[in-house]
């Protein structure tokens, strides 16, 4: 044990929160790395070395946050698809840095904060509600969106949906019935899409720190391996078109949870969630719309 964990009487017994151990290392990096699958983005081969020295606890994490920093300082500034890598990298060591950490609070204040923390310096507007409307073509809605939250209503919508999880009473209710309360949580809160940029990742670092205070370590590959399944498994779960007879489904997002908290065996094939029959054959949870695999 470290110095800085040793009991200290004047400090009531609290201790300073240390890095965690190997595996656990290993799992939210792996985890971070895949998220960034979810914005079709690719991690540089330099953010795996980097990772790989962290999980085998040859540097902390801090002095990877530093060796980043110092690799993006001295590049020159990039264009396109550079900078779109620099963005992976950055916000994978930073939803690292927060799975680090056990600290969370139910709050809108933290949904705020994780966004602010995640993209800092890489959008204008991290941390801060979007002050305008918002549509995104899905491949899996046959290039239909999602219908989210009016911008004027965002902070109501966060505010009301927090408030009302707080207060709900898992007592009366089996596992299996709390973990699907849980799942219809995180896709309304998903729903409102209080950003800009950067919903998915933030609500999905979100949703792995609250799972925690129920005792859930979320320590397997379900997000390293199905992150791009899990943002479409989020979008069906909150997609209606009855004239077409499409109706919202939380099917599909309640198989990967199912993976992630209880250890079971659902396939999950993004395919499988299209809203038409698709006549393309993808590999398994891969993004048809990108031009490599991640």
């Amino acid at each position: 044990m470290s110095d800085k964990n040793k009991y200290d009487p004047e400090n009531a017994g609290y201790m300073l929160e240390d890095e965690p151990g190997r595996q656990e290392r290993s799992y939210n990096w792996k985890t971070a790395i895949g998220l960034q699958q979810v914005d079709q983005l690719t991690p540089s081969s330099y953010l795996i070395e980097t990772a790989n020295a962290n999980i085998e606890g040859k540097i902390s994490l801090n002095e990877a946050e530093r060796l980043i920093t110092e690799y993006y300082e001295q590049k020159p500034d990039s264009p396109g698809d550079e900078r779109r890598t620099e963005e992976a990298d950055k916000v994978a060591l930073r939803i690292t840095r927060l799975l680090s950490s056990r600290a969370f609070k139910l709050s809108p204040a933290t949904l705020l904060s994780i966004h602010g923390q995640l993209f800092e310096e890489i959008y204008s507007f991290a941390g801060k509600i979007r002050d305008y409307n918002i549509s995104k073509k899905e491949w899996v809605l046959n290039h239909e969106s999602v219908t989210y939250d009016d911008y004027r209503t965002v902070r109501q919508s966060m505010e009301y949906d927090i408030d009302k999880e707080s207060n709900f009473d898992y007592s009366t209710l089996g596992e299996r019935a709390s973990i699907e309360h849980i799942i219809k949580f995180i896709a309304d809160l998903w729903q409102i899409h209080a950003f800009g940029e950067g919903n998915t990742r933030t609500i999905a670092v979100f949703a792995i720190k609250y799972l925690r205070t129920f005792g859930y370590g979320v320590t397997n590959d379900t997000f390293e391996k199905n992150s791009y399944y899990f943002r479409n498994a989020l979008v069906r779960a909150n997609y209606n078109d009855r004239k077409n007879g499409i109706i919202a489904t939380p099917m599909y997002l309640n198989r990967f949870f199912y993976n992630l908290l209880l250890g079971e065996s659902n396939e999950l094939k993004s395919r499988e969630i299209h809203i038409g029959a698709a006549e393309e054959e993808y590999e398994d949870n891969s993004n048809p719309e990108m031009s490599t695999k991640s």
